[in-house]
């Protein structure tokens, strides 16, 4: 089937609903129940997480963050701040103080800030992912209106943006949530019923594209692993396998000769990187990565991501039109 590439709006910010049903008074809460009642909580819930969320102004953008530890580090995305420096960091109560970028990762998209301030009231960030349909709430500056509160359902996990790579490899594994999202949001807080940070707001799909409330987050196990990296060191290690990739379309399948449809097809090999080593040539399409499948180039980024440096993964390929395996062992991402 093919895939059509989305362009996407960067900026972003959810909250979600669960399913309900009845049951025992005298038992223990059901999910659905624990739901009902966590959607009840959201004005508490958005009063107590509201000033763990800020605005990040630049000289030329506008976007959200939100509190990480108490002595003024807030998370954000990486596109907010974009290549600046410097940035005015606003709070939920009015004061509005100078900010320095210490690091950004644009690989996950994620930056980190320190705020002129301390004493902040921190974010709790939950690093398990939610469930489908598990209420959330957003807290953001859409458009500049800070504090805003937008709510919806978690639509999707483990969401990957067909034809980002060559242009955002960081719109992989995301969080997909139906609240109402506009620009400004980009680096706000998803939260969950529980008031915990489940992931920061990214991206959405605007209208003109057909679309009706489809908005992203960074999941905040990325977050979080990101964050300590960037302000331990400055830097974040990734995996590098040494490919450059693309998708497979019709007519490359038919200047090929290739039999499958889907994959990530080997443009270019680095030379003596893990993929070399391992004996990975251009033209070999990449099908699948320990046993998961590899559908589009994006599915492959998604899947090292949750690797690290020194990892060896099993990388399945086809090759004139036979599959193999071999075991390649990821190095550190030459910067």
């Amino acid at each position: 089937m093919e895939r059509t590439r989305l362009r996407l709006t960067v900026a972003a910010l959810a909250l979600a609903l669960a399913a309900c049903s009845s049951g025992n008074g005298n038992s223990a809460p059901s999910k659905a129940e624990k739901n009902l009642n966590d959607w009840s909580q959201i004005p508490a819930v958005a009063q107590r997480v509201g000033p763990s969320v800020v605005t990040i102004e630049t000289p030329t953008s506008l976007g959200s963050g939100v509190v990480f530890s108490a002595d003024g580090v807030v998370a954000t995305n990486a596109h907010v701040v974009g290549a600046d420096k410097a940035v005015k960091v606003y709070f939920a109560d009015g004061k509005v103080v100078d900010g320095t970028v210490l690091a950004t990762d644009p690989a996950t998209d994620v930056a980190a800030v320190k705020a002129s301030r301390t004493e902040l009231p921190v974010a709790k960030f939950d690093e398990s992912l939610p469930t489908l349909g598990d209420l959330a709430i957003a807290i953001g500056s859409p458009l500049g209106l800070t504090s805003s509160v937008t709510s919806g359902v978690i639509s999707g996990l483990g969401r990957t943006i067909p034809g980002s790579a060559p242009d955002t490899p960081s719109l992989v594994d995301l969080i997909q949530t139906d609240a109402a999202i506009s620009p400004g949001n980009s680096g706000g807080a998803l939260v969950d019923g529980e008031g915990k940070v489940i992931g920061l707001s990214k991206a959405y799909i605007p209208p003109s594209e057909g679309a009706v409330s489809i908005g992203f987050a960074i999941p905040s196990h990325t977050v979080v692993d990101v964050m300590n990296q960037l302000v331990q060191k400055g830097t974040v290690s990734h995996p590098y396998l040494g490919v450059t990739t693309a998708p497979i379309t019709p007519d490359l399948q038919q200047q090929l000769g290739l039999q499958q449809s889907s994959g990530a097809l080997v443009q270019e090999v680095a030379p003596g990187s893990p993929a070399a080593t391992a004996g990975i040539k251009p033209s070999d399409v990449i099908v699948a990565v320990d046993g998961k499948p590899i559908h589009i180039p994006e599915d492959l980024i998604a899947i090292l991501r949750n690797h690290k440096p020194g990892d060896t993964v099993q990388v399945a390929f086809v090759r004139d039109n036979a599959q193999q395996t071999v075991a390649v062992t990821l190095t550190e991402r030459p910067k």
